[in-house]
């Protein structure tokens, strides 16, 4: 479990770290929080403390229950120390060295990695004296998450504002990931792809492209060049990936075999229709014809396809969505699509899978080993994956 200490300072935007917190907690992080005075003034600490937890830390001199340095133990404890929101004076005070409170002096004994999120009036941003306090602490390896530009208390539209919690939260724990895939090229698939009976009707399945999404998501975050191949899904894709929009089963063949060949992971976590109508009217079909007859024809199997052309060196794992005779089925298709692995997931349960946030995956290697993952969110389970392939 990943241990955040979150320092809060009074900027208006201080509500906002009530939002970093949760994220933070949605991760499965254990968070420690350090409020200012003036920022325990305009949001109670108890929020904080109910939000995370663990108590929260005002005042250096209140509460002294033991014989340990307070934020001596806080700094020995934490992995990475986030300063969010951060003003223009406690900008000044980490730069210049002074301790007058519990956040500064805890910034003084930290040896940990120290994010900086800024927020304030976009004329105090400019000024020079604090530009030049963030030069310092950028020089001794203090990371910045810049304001954006947006609405500030005193109604103008300028930069200053706090960047988005969601964003703070990913780009914190970013810092933390090791870069095991760097220089890897990693394919992703995502979605659910459609097959057309005419040019208003399709078929199609529940698919909502989240575990794609997280899985490039976080193969990102570790260093690899990450190429997202995407069928229908309302996310909008991770920055810094290569997107590319498909429709239907074969736009996604072809797409992944343009791609493959300078891959080193595959992951298929696409939903791609395994049948598709022998035959597509051009024109919408009307309700007047009466009865209707459907013939389909199954598409083509694309992990198969892509499987018969693999190098040793490329590892392909293949999703299954089961609702019956779950982990025989899938064994079935780890031998006869030829690839090193299934991550199985039970899309009979009302509760996982197809168009939900959590997942419960059962990964199949080429040996026919299973390794149970948990039944997580997608997201933290994307992380799972990865640290399994990775490990074997």
């Amino acid at each position: 479990m990943i241990k955040v200490t979150l320092g809060v300072s009074s900027s208006i935007s201080v509500y906002k770290a009530l939002d970093i917190l949760r994220r933070f907690k949605e991760r499965d992080c254990n968070i420690r929080v350090i409020m200012t005075k003036n920022a325990a003034k305009l949001v109670s600490p108890i929020l904080f403390e109910t939000l995370s937890g663990n108590p929260v830390a005002v005042d250096m001199y209140e509460n002294r229950s033991s014989q340990k340095v307070e934020h001596i133990e806080l700094a020995k404890w934490e992995d990475i120390f986030l300063v969010a929101p951060a003003t223009a004076n406690i900008i000044g005070k980490m730069a210049n060295g002074i301790a007058d409170d519990f956040l500064s002096t805890h910034y003084l004994a930290s040896t940990s990695k120290v994010v900086v999120a800024p927020a304030m009036n976009g004329r105090m941003y400019r000024n020079r004296a604090v530009q030049e306090n963030i030069e310092k602490l950028k020089q001794r390896g203090v990371f910045f998450i810049n304001p954006k530009k947006g609405m500030l208390a005193c109604g103008e539209e300028d930069e200053g504002a706090l960047e988005e919690p969601l964003k703070i939260v990913e780009t914190t724990l970013s810092l933390l990931t090791d870069k095991y895939l760097l220089g890897k090229t990693v394919l992703v698939t995502a979605g659910a792809t459609r097959e057309y009976l005419d040019p208003v009707r399709f078929i199609s399945n529940p698919s909502s492209g989240k575990m794609g999404h997280y899985i490039a998501e976080e193969a990102q975050k570790r260093g690899a060049k990450v190429i997202l191949i995407s069928a229908h899904s309302y996310l909008n894709p991770p920055e810094g990936v290569d997107f590319v929009k498909v429709d239907t089963t074969s736009q996604m063949k072809e797409e992944v075999s343009k791609h493959f060949k300078k891959c080193d992971i595959l992951f298929m976590a696409a939903a791609p229709s395994d049948f598709a109508p022998k035959q597509k009217s051009k024109e919408k079909i009307k309700r007047e014809s009466g009865s209707l007859k459907i013939e389909l024809e199954p598409t083509e199997d694309i992990v198969s396809s892509v499987a018969k052309i693999k190098k040793k060196s490329q590892i392909i794992c293949a999703f299954a969505a089961e609702t019956e005779n779950h982990i025989e089925n899938a064994k079935k298709k780890i031998k006869t699509k030829g690839v090193d692995f299934i991550a199985l997931n039970d899309v009979s349960k009302g509760d996982s899978g197809f168009e939900s946030d959590l997942n419960e995956i059962i990964l199949i290697d080429s040996k026919l080993n299973s390794f149970y993952l948990g039944k997580e969110t997608k997201q933290n389970l994307a992380s799972k994956l990865i640290d399994k392939i990775l490990k074997k």
